[in-house]
């Protein structure tokens, strides 16, 4: 029978999904805007026609898609295929944009389980709740970004590596280290770096529990340890299929620069990345985490040196502690930061964040008993404060509510200029009789051209396709190339964003 806390979790979930969606549909209009997220969007839709990439199209550079390259006649994203397969399961319904809110909705449970587990059920759905109203959970739960998925696999993977552990059962159907090592291999196929910043503090443990550990742990370690490679076994197998080569790297191909690393030809300046660049780069991610984590400006972090006290002895506290550091550490060595959509190259680490700090929430008000025997009220600080913990958090959640997650969202809306209004003069009844149309888009920036880009098809046998004007003498070899196949439509969003021409207009923009 399930308990008043979970029956909340659970309407914490679905407020959680509407929330989401709510952020996807008003915030980003359901578009992307980000260079990823053409990327990702364009191969989910090729995955869910049945390929891994397409031949390279004429003019490919007129038909330019941001993070998409072509190479040795094929065209694909340069990004690991774990995203784009899952977002393409929405492509195939019709609404990709629904996948990230319903992955947000089962973090939700996932932390719920988790913190349920080592800090009690009303602890864990205080944690549940900070994930559910953080700044850049909503932001990421709202794009058409990979971390979501990535959160999910994390959870999944700690839940049941733990339940490996503790849990021995000779005669379980299903070994929870298979689904552990199979959660981690998936990471690992989606966003790489940050399943290697992940598994390093339980590869630590499990070298220990390999040293010193009873033979039942060990089956499990290695069980776990096992699917895991065989998983990420299938990544120079991808790299492979697209590239024909097992060892390039595809990010490299649209930026040589673009690589993990010290030294000249890591990142864009000339002398390379350096470790000096990386820490700017990290205290600049952590002074927007500081803000975007619960959106208590400059001080999301307050509670958590009370739950690490409270937390202290609990598995919990290590792997939370563990996991952000080695995500801080690891991503000093990659040449850019992350802050506009928040300090996502973190975001693993928000699961264990947020409990830890529902855990010194729970401390200082007295309400917890830790599994650990750890009484929640037995110091100084936690004697009598329930009413002032209570009022304190509240006026936290309010300033994130009423003052902060307005601004923060509001200040993503139409980034980059992209909108769904951009979309209107396309959608018009004359517009139709064009079709089919190739629109040759003069604009100085690629984001009016690529925000057309969710009314093509990859294969480009939509009734519109857009391509990116170059020059006069590009775009006239362009025309000729499909005028007999195509209406020629010129689009100048720089000059006129609802009028286009059946011929082009003197004074091209780019030269």
């Amino acid at each position: 029978m399930r308990s008043i806390w979970d029956r909340l979790a659970l309407i914490l979930c679905v407020a959680v999904i509407l929330a989401a969606a709510l952020v996807g549909w008003l915030v980003f209009e359901n578009l992307p805007h980000l260079e990823d997220e053409f990327a990702y969007l364009w191969q989910a839709r090729v995955l869910a026609g049945g390929n891994l990439s397409l031949p390279t199209p004429e003019f490919s550079k007129s038909f330019l898609v941001p993070f998409v390259v072509d190479y040795h006649g094929q065209r694909f994203a340069k990004y690991p295929p774990g995203w784009p397969a899952i977002l393409s399961l929405g492509v195939r319904v019709g609404w990709p944009a629904v996948i990230n809110p319903l992955l947000a909705g089962l973090a939700i449970w996932l932390t719920y389980q988790l913190g349920k587990r080592s800090l009690g059920e009303q602890t864990a759905f205080l944690g549940a709740l900070l994930l559910g109203t953080s700044p850049v959970f909503l932001i990421l739960a709202g794009s058409l970004l990979s971390h979501l998925w990535s959160l999910v696999l994390a959870l999944i993977f700690i839940l049941f590596w733990v339940a490996g552990l503790e849990d021995r059962k000779e005669k379980a159907r299903l070994n929870p280290s298979l689904i552990a090592g199979a959660s981690l291999g998936l990471l690992g196929l989606t966003r790489p770096l940050t399943a290697l910043a992940l598994a390093v503090p339980f590869f630590l443990e499990g070298l220990v529990i390999l040293y010193r550990g009873p033979g039942w742990k060990r089956r499990q370690v290695v069980i776990a340890g096992g699917i895991t490679l065989l998983l990420l076994s299938l990544y120079p197998v991808w790299q492979r299929a697209v590239t024909g080569s097992f060892t390039t790297n595809p990010y490299t191909l649209w930026w040589p620069y673009d690589k993990f690393g010290f030294g000249k030809g890591f990142g864009v300046t000339e002398s390379g990345h350096s470790l000096s660049q990386g820490w700017r780069n990290t205290r600049y991610s952590l002074r927007v985490a500081a803000s975007d984590m619960f959106g208590w400006p400059k001080i999301s972090w307050i509670f958590l040196p009370f739950g690490l006290w409270a937390a202290r002895k609990s598995r919990l506290s290590y792997y939370s502690t563990g996991i952000t550091i080695s995500l801080i550490l690891l991503y000093l060595g990659y040449w850019v930061s992350s802050w506009l959509y928040g300090p996502r190259y973190y975001f693993e680490a928000l699961p264990g964040l947020v409990l830890l700090s529902a855990a010194g929430i729970s401390w200082l008000a007295g309400w917890i008993k830790l599994p650990d025997g750890n009484e929640a009220g037995a110091g100084p600080l936690t004697r009598g404060r329930a009413p002032l913990i209570v009022l304190v958090l509240g006026l936290l959640l309010f300033v994130n509510f009423y003052y902060y997650l307005p601004s923060r969202l509001g200040g993503l809306k139409g980034l980059y200029g992209i909108e769904k209004a951009d979309l209107l003069p396309f959608e018009s009844q004359v517009v139709e009789e064009y079709q089919p149309a190739l629109v040759i888009v003069d604009s100085k920036h690629w984001m009016p051209y690529g925000s057309l880009l969710v009314l093509e098809s990859p294969q480009l046998d939509s009734p519109l396709i857009f391509a990116w004007s170059i020059n006069p003498h590009t775009d006239r070899k362009l025309a000729d190339f499909y005028q007999d196949q195509r209406n020629i439509l010129y689009y100048y969003p720089d000059r006129d964003r609802n009028t286009l021409y059946t011929y082009p207009l003197p004074g091209s923009l780019i030269e």
